[in-house]
């Protein structure tokens, strides 16, 4: 997938698949959320200059711990299993975020999809996630977690 420098400093509103189609600014992002993203520095006739980073991915060990800690999906009454869900990185990559136990928190499709595009908000607290619902849902907008399974630790 290629998208231009410009769409990408706008939140990615545009991009080219590899086989040519193109895909809404949706599908982008969360596409987005889980590839290794290369920058690729271009110069006006179009030869790369220069290749930029793709540590971005979560390594195994790391899914691996999310997966012990968040046991599937971590929104709150959600129980699909870990083979359902992607890691999601809370404060995003590319704006610095670290691809760490403590910045990352596995959702489902449905949940991942939903925190992209809506207000719900997510931080770890005592190393568990909690999630902050938006204020047209609590308006005093109360933490919730996802409660242990019985005999867990």
């Amino acid at each position: 997938m290629l998208i231009g420098l410009d769409d990408l400093q706008r939140r990615a509103r545009a991009a080219v698949l590899d086989f040519g189609g193109t895909t809404t600014p949706e599908s982008l992002r969360i596409l987005a959320c889980d590839a290794g993203i290369v920058p690729i520095v271009m110069n006006g006739r179009g030869q790369p200059l220069d290749v930029g980073r793709t540590r971005r991915s979560v390594p195994d060990g790391l899914r691996r711990a999310v997966t012990a800690r968040d046991r599937g999906c971590a929104h709150p009454g959600c129980d699909r299993p870990p083979s359902c869900c992607e890691v999601h990185h809370l404060v995003p990559w590319e704006t610095g975020g670290a691809t760490a136990l403590d910045n990352c928190v596995m959702l489902c499709k449905v949940h991942h999809r939903l925190v992209h595009h809506s207000e719900w908000t997510i931080r770890i607290r005592h190393g568990l996630p909690e999630f902050i619902p938006p204020r047209w849902i609590d308006p005093r907008q109360r933490p919730r977690g996802s409660p242990r399974p019985a005999g867990a630790a």
